[in-house]
């Protein structure tokens, strides 16, 4: 069965005390307003910049690891992506909460989420 993903934005890991600052620092450096400042929930704290003039998502989340960053694939259906995924060389690290954990084969990290406006533009790529 068909499935749609596209990239819906990035993510801002901040190995941070302070999710505030930091939240305030790359919402001036991106010219983007913070619009969430309680997007996560009680196993992740994220703070929502809203969507870029490219209409992408970006989010400073609070992290334990080392800060880097991180893009988000958006997908109607995450299994079917994954797997998509898997044949392209990449691994599944681990399933979050409603999400995977992917690995490329280079080594990034990346998260496969589930599709909030299937309806924007641009429209996501269909597969088989």
């Amino acid at each position: 069965m068909p499935h749609r993903s596209r990239l819906a934005g990035f993510i801002i890991d901040c190995n941070t005390d302070d999710l505030d600052a930091a939240a305030d620092f790359w919402s001036q450096a991106l010219g983007a307003a913070v619009v969430d400042r309680d997007a996560g929930d009680d196993t992740a704290q994220y703070q929502s910049l809203g969507r870029t003039r490219g209409g992408l998502s970006v989010e400073v989340q609070k992290v334990d690891h080392p800060s880097r960053v991180h893009l988000d694939i958006e997908a109607d259906d995450i299994d079917a992506e994954a797997a998509r995924l898997e044949k392209l060389g990449a691994r599944r690290v681990g399933f979050v909460k409603r999400w995977w954990v992917m690995e490329a084969p280079t080594g990034q990290r990346f998260c496969v989420v589930r599709m909030k406006e299937p309806d924007r533009d641009p429209p996501p790529n269909v597969w088989d």
